[in-house]
């Protein structure tokens, strides 16, 4: 890969690697009072019940940022979809490729499977991230509004007591 970066999947064993890059994005984002995750339900999630995948670009020895993604469907396109939902490069890698390097790889893998998109969200506060996005062809989709029913709100919906 681009500038001795490799990339490669996680294992089973990276939990707690996964879960500190995902307190450093998370803390990056002003949002570390919000994570949850531990070791033990990514290890469920990710490696048992197989609901998303992990990859780290890796430097000389060291994962230096990850990448978590799922397939999503559209509809109109009849076909599935890559959703990224967290890419993280540690500062002291910034500008250096990483981050093209793992999107590089995403986009590998949804053609090789075949998938008519990928897709992420970013928040409006982070324009050097928004400005590297539109530099590699990413469009916003500005038209679209993101609904979220969590906590609470979720168990009404869903009719839990």
């Amino acid at each position: 890969m681009t500038r001795n970066i490799t990339i490669r999947a996680a294992e089973r064993r990276d939990c707690a690697l996964i879960l500190q890059f995902i307190k450093d994005l998370a803390d990056y984002e002003h949002m570390l009072d919000q994570v949850s995750a531990t070791e033990q339900l990514l290890e469920d999630w990710l490696f048992d019940k197989r609901a998303a995948e992990v990859i780290f670009a890796v430097r000389g020895g060291e994962e230096v940022g990850f990448a978590l993604y799922f397939h999503n469907f559209s509809t109109f396109l009849g076909a599935a979809g890559i959703y990224l939902e967290d890419l993280f490069v540690k500062p002291d890698y910034r500008g250096q490729g990483i981050g093209k390097a793992i999107l590089s790889e995403l986009a590998r893998i949804a053609i090789e499977r075949g998938c008519g998109r990928l897709e992420w969200w970013c928040l409006d506060w982070n324009k050097p991230s928004i400005d590297f996005y539109k530099s590699l062809g990413a469009k916003p989709m500005d038209e679209w509004t993101t609904y979220r029913v969590t906590g609470g709100a979720l168990r009404d919906l869903g009719g839990a007591d």
